[in-house]
């Protein structure tokens, strides 16, 4: 009994998988309005009855593909070599994870920003688009615990984060769209020269600290306020 229920669940994911290859090529060539649950049934080979045994709406297995990649970039980073002693190669190290994924995987950073054919966070509903959020910044709080290990407040650490993330996407968009070759310059080398100044500035930051008594501590900010995390993914 137990082995028939496990094949049943294998050929389940199978098809599940494969209907999320088809929507993948899909909303790559039309985008989230103008894809269609009877298109990507046809290229998976199923009818539109059948998706629905599996997704309520094509915006649900849009949510499903961002899902899976945002799982991927959290695991690139949490695989980044890790020095307890040495935060600023943490840091370094997690910081190269997540930019070297977007770098070999430029389908996965059109699906996290919205970026194919225009797409908007509108597709999707305020609830999914909130847990997407939430599983991106997991992905990227790596980040921001090794900034905080280098001596930064929380609300120093977070913004420094936000900045670290915002200058690596402006030059991953540039790399994918070709934009970088005018300057002939490396995307990959830039964000190199922006860490290796972000870790000196944070070093600056706290000598000059040192040497100021009883500074005060800012306290915790809300990380999920609207003011800190943006409410939708998209940039």
């Amino acid at each position: 009994m137990q082995a028939k229920l496990q094949r049943r669940q294998t050929l389940t994911d199978a098809r599940r998988a494969l209907v999320l290859d088809a929507a993948r090529a899909v909303f790559a060539e039309a985008g989230i309005e103008g894809a269609s649950i009877r298109e990507i049934a046809k290229r998976a080979g199923y009818t539109p009855g059948a998706i629905y045994s599996y997704f309520d709406s094509k915006e649900a297995i849009y949510a499903a593909l961002l899902d899976e990649s945002l799982l991927r970039l959290r695991a690139a980073v949490a695989e980044a070599r890790v020095s307890r002693q040495w935060p600023d190669k943490t840091l370094a190290a997690r910081a190269q994870a997540w930019f070297d994924f977007y770098a070999a995987n430029p389908r996965d950073l059109d699906l996290g920003f919205y970026l194919v054919h225009g797409m908007r966070p509108r597709g999707l509903t305020s609830e999914l688009d909130h847990e997407l959020n939430d599983h991106l910044y997991d992905a990227l709080r790596p980040c921001e615990d090794a900034l905080l290990a280098l001596g930064l407040d929380a609300a120093s650490a977070l913004k420094e984060n936000t900045a670290l993330f915002a200058h690596g996407v402006g030059l991953l968009l540039m790399q994918h769209t070709g934009r970088i070759r005018m300057f002939r310059q490396s995307a990959d080398a830039l964000f190199k020269v922006y860490l290796a100044q972000l870790v000196l500035r944070c070093t600056a930051s706290m000598g000059a600290q040192e040497d100021v008594p009883d500074a005060v501590d800012p306290g915790q900010p809300d990380l999920f306020s609207g003011t800190v995390q943006p409410n939708s993914i998209a940039i």
